[in-house]
């Protein structure tokens, strides 16, 4: 299976403190690739420079087999932890905007639109003001709006925060269709039980290092030996 995404020796600071400190991932083709680690370990920033948000001091990422280039922003969609959707404006008005950016018509984002609001059950949201919503409900907006343009590369940082479980287990559903359906999807968290239920791949990053990668089966199988 060949990468989608290689990260080669990237390193970033930020004054004084080493956020990153040469780290290499690879994500393989259409897999779920699980990126651990604790609040501070380096997580957010990997995904900012990936999403061109934060430019690396030293290193190289490439999508796809090419350098990143401001071309790319259209085959990446990311879901952050801290969700900025416009509270005043109504949800279908939004949806429609965010779309747009990513480069679909109006008629392409209404189609597609109509398919997610069915499909997640929220078609009778389209006319309501986001700070009308719950969190949970503001939450499935952005997924959708994350997953619309139908990029290379998802990337979803703690996607379930805030979900109820019934809600929690239908975006991991959907997320595993999405891996079905040819995605590759990037998935950060610190909660080893959600990197158990979906992923592929994983790496730990802990305290700006990279300490571990490779496939979960194999890391889960080389635990069970060295315990």
């Amino acid at each position: 299976m060949s990468n989608l995404l290689e990260v080669n020796q990237v390193s970033k600071s930020f004054g004084n403190f080493k956020a990153l400190n040469n780290a290499s991932i690879t994500v393989p083709k259409g897999s779920i690739f699980g990126l651990l680690g604790p609040n501070g370990a380096g997580k957010t920033t990997l995904i900012r420079i990936i999403n061109q948000i934060t430019m690396p001091d030293s290193g190289t990422v490439r999508l796809d087999g090419d350098l990143l280039n401001p071309a790319h922003i259209k085959d990446i969609g990311y879901l952050p932890e801290e969700r900025g959707l416009y509270k005043t404006m109504k949800v279908g008005e939004q949806a429609l905007y965010l779309a747009q950016l990513k480069g679909l018509t109006k008629a392409e984002a209404k189609e597609r639109l109509a398919y997610w609001f069915e499909r997640l059950e929220i078609g009778d949201w389209w006319n309501k003001k986001i700070q009308e919503l719950s969190k949970g409900m503001a939450q499935k907006i952005q997924f959708v709006v994350t997953v619309l343009h139908q990029p290379k590369l998802l990337i979803f940082d703690e996607p379930f925060s805030g979900f109820d479980p019934i809600n929690a287990n239908l975006i991991k559903d959907e997320i595993l269709r999405l891996r079905e359906n040819g995605a590759t999807v990037i998935f950060s968290t610190h909660r080893m039980e959600s990197v158990e239920e979906l992923c592929d791949d994983i790496a730990l990053i802990h305290k700006s290092n990279k300490i571990l990668d490779g496939k979960l089966v194999d890391i889960k199988r080389q635990y069970k030996i060295n315990t």
